[in-house]
């Protein structure tokens, strides 16, 4: 440990040189007399509480040499004087430098040994509203934010149980990102948390730039190849609180208003929290149509290509799927070229100003539509198609599964294409062997509960049940 000077003028100078004091125009220091000792004080520009430090501030400046007589201690002086709930004192100066960048003030005192840590700090964040992704018709309008402390506070709100546990953390070598892990310690897997745990504790990383993907990257098994996505995120509080009392494991990341939801399989992303707003009938109907139109988007075109590839493949009454018209591309080439161009035009939209983006959608859709047909460029079956695997990729909540099964459906198709049935019987088979091979970060297994089998969380998942004891 590098333990703090008893020395006050070797104290100031070490961390005016760490902290760049005069170097840095953020970092605010003030020179005080607290009972005719000399103090001085540190806070970064925009991360202290302005009317909380300045209250403080006038106290101990009010104060006279005899109510700091004999105060040996900076604890001493912080039991005494200190109003702020929130104080701590330390001896280790890494710790006290980590702790001010992070938004802490730093008071030292002559002839205190120690250094008082005041957590007066105000992040500056926006205010808390509906999560672009994940909305509902009913139901609760307010979404995670960019930090953590509110975040907590939004989940606090709606688990009012002391088994409701908050454990924080500090990862990246240089950054040193502040991460919490919310549960319910009487319901959740402690083998699971103890692995979790070890798992951050084990980063090898200097930052933790792109926040939860960071962290992701991190701790997940290395299966580059391995397109489909390993945790589940939201901006929602209910869904996560939801998650929390089955006992699942809530992961916040400091400068990301998206949470991890672990342990995640891959049937946790049928759900959604439009399913719980509505009836259980609705809710199951909406989530088995939800299912069944994601899984037929992965099928539709290498299938309809395997179908038309060959004539005399399908019954007479399936012959109108046989004959599309003729255009200056192959069936092949439109199939791919519109998968393409639709993520182009994804990309331009994300990044087209809001009061163009109405302009720009239309534009695209004249292009792509009714132009790319005139012109003999693509058929009009081939534009259905793929608008319906368009449509059913923003039925499906995680942005991640629906890349995942847009990657899979082009290999299907360039194999079906080379191989014809035999590819097309392969590429199935492989996809079924890439899902059943895939590794979760942590949990029981990515099929879970299908592989190992558990038929009554299974059903949980496929069909929307009653609230009852179990089921939140």
């Amino acid at each position: 440990m590098n333990r703090i000077s008893s020395n006050y003028e070797e104290n100031v100078q070490w961390f005016n040189d760490v902290l760049g004091a005069g170097r840095s125009c953020d970092m605010v220091c003030r020179d005080l007399y607290v009972g005719g000792r000399r103090a001085r004080f540190w806070v970064i520009d925009g991360f202290g509480g302005d009317a909380i430090l300045e209250r403080m501030g006038a106290f101990w400046l009010s104060l006279q040499p005899e109510a700091v007589q004999g105060l040996t201690e900076m604890q001493q002086f912080a039991d005494r004087f200190v109003t702020f709930m929130e104080v701590n004192v330390s001896y280790d100066r890494d710790d006290i430098v980590t702790s001010v960048l992070m938004g802490k003030s730093l008071l030292v005192m002559e002839g205190l040994s120690g250094a008082a840590l005041i957590d007066a700090k105000e992040y500056p964040s926006r205010s808390v509203g509906e999560p672009p992704d994940g909305k509902v018709l009913r139901g609760s309008h307010d979404g995670f934010i960019e930090a953590v402390v509110p975040n907590m506070a939004m989940l606090r709100r709606r688990i009012r149980d002391p088994h409701l546990t908050m454990e924080g953390l500090k990862i990246g070598q240089r950054t040193h990102s502040d991460v919490a892990l919310c549960y319910l310690d009487d319901r959740v897997d402690h083998a699971l948390l103890d692995e979790l745990r070890h798992k951050l504790q084990n980063i090898q990383a200097n930052s933790l730039t792109m926040a939860q993907e960071s962290v992701a990257e991190a701790i997940r098994p290395k299966q580059w190849y391995n397109p489909f996505p390993k945790v589940r995120y939201t901006e929602r509080p209910d869904t996560a609180a939801a998650c929390v009392m089955e006992g699942s494991i809530i992961l916040m990341v400091d400068n990301s208003a998206a949470v991890m939801i672990l342990p995640t399989t891959f049937f946790d992303f049928t759900q959604e929290a439009n399913d719980f707003y509505f009836p259980p009938l609705v809710g199951t109907y909406l989530r088995i149509l939800r299912v069944t139109v994601f899984l037929i988007s992965l099928l539709i075109t290498p299938a309809w290509y395997l179908m038309v590839s060959s004539p005399g493949r399908l019954p007479s009454w399936l012959d109108f799927l046989s004959s599309p018209e003729p255009a200056a591309l192959s069936l092949l080439s439109q199939l791919l070229v519109v998968e393409f161009l639709i993520d182009v035009l994804k990309l331009a939209s994300l990044n087209t100003p809001d009061t163009l983006s109405n302009s720009f959608s239309m534009l695209g859709a004249l292009i792509l539509g009714d132009f790319a047909v005139q012109a003999g460029w693509l058929g009009p079956e081939v534009l259905v198609y793929m608008a319906f695997v368009s449509v059913a990729g923003f039925a499906q909540p995680s942005y991640e599964l629906g890349y995942a099964f847009k990657l899979l459906r082009v290999a299907l198709l360039l194999l079906t294409a080379a191989f014809d049935v035999w590819g097309f019987c392969l590429g199935f088979l492989g996809i079924l062997v890439l899902l059943a091979t895939t590794k979760p970060l942590v949990g029981h297994g990515y099929l879970y509960p299908l592989i190992p089998f558990n038929g009554k969380a299974l059903r949980r998942l496929l069909v929307r049940e009653p609230i009852n004891r179990d089921n939140t």
